[in-house]
């Protein structure tokens, strides 16, 4: 059983000890809340929602950061750590990987996942308690960076995003994974029909219908591919382009400082 410690960012971590870096965390406290209580089947209902395709896109995410052995990089919104995990793999042994999330559950959930593997890349990973509006780190700091779903959930999509910028080295990447805001009405009412009967229909199984039932909205409120390129410009990114993926259902923002 993993163990609960504060500690500071950086410091050398076992794999069989959780530590937590406390920040302070400004964020919507519904929101924190719903993803503490879907923690603990998250991984589960990822792989049945998606028939499994969130594996491909998150491995696509992972290639389209640059990451490379070596690198010190981020996953801000990390979750139960898919890509944190993607990223140890892709970073090396002799690399290092911060997954941060404002809910402790969720890294409670992927420090125990990083317990049950045996791969020595994923010693390099630390799990800290943060938030992506105030990034607990210092300017130029991260070689590589990735945000899977997470940039439809935070209060602020441009304080996130000049936060990720802040914390990127020059000429670094970040890859932002997420639900797409399509602008084709046939693929919006495609994807709304998913989650009117087979999302919320197979989290009511595992007794969360109703904090499934938030993602139209947050869908509705995001931005489109345009205005995530445009807004990334907009912060100083000097490149930035958004993908359609799965027919437009899922989008990947990449972004170069």
């Amino acid at each position: 059983m993993a163990s609960l410690q504060l500690c500071l960012p950086f410091s050398s971590t076992s794999r069989s000890q959780f530590r937590f870096s406390y920040g302070r965390v400004r964020c919507s406290g519904e929101r924190q809340e719903l993803f503490s209580r879907i923690a603990p089947v998250y991984d589960n209902l990822n792989d049945l929602l998606s028939f499994g395709q969130h594996r491909i896109w998150k491995r696509m995410a992972v290639s389209w950061s640059g990451a490379k052995t070596g690198d010190n990089v981020l996953d801000v919104c990390c979750g139960s750590g898919d890509l944190s995990f993607l990223l140890s793999e892709q970073v090396g042994s002799q690399g290092k990987v911060i997954g941060l999330d404002f809910s402790k559950n969720q890294l409670s959930m992927a420090s125990s996942r990083q317990d049950l593997v045996s791969k020595a890349c994923y010693k390099n990973i630390e799990w800290i308690v943060g938030d992506a509006l105030d990034l607990p780190f210092s300017d130029c700091f991260f070689d590589a960076i990735t945000m899977g779903y997470g940039l439809r959930n935070v209060v602020n999509n441009r304080k996130a995003l000049e936060e990720s910028f802040r914390v990127l080295k020059p000429g670094s990447r970040i890859s932002v994974l997420d639900f797409n805001k399509s602008t084709q009405p046939f693929t919006t009412a495609i994807q709304e029909w998913m989650i009117d009967n087979v999302v919320v229909p197979v989290a009511s199984g595992y007794g969360l219908a109703g904090e499934y039932q938030y993602l139209k909205s947050s869908i509705r409120e995001f931005l489109t591919g345009k205005d995530l390129e445009k807004l990334a410009l907009e912060i100083g990114f000097s490149r930035a382009k958004h993908y359609e993926l799965s027919g437009g259902l899922m989008g990947n923002l990449v972004a170069t400082r």
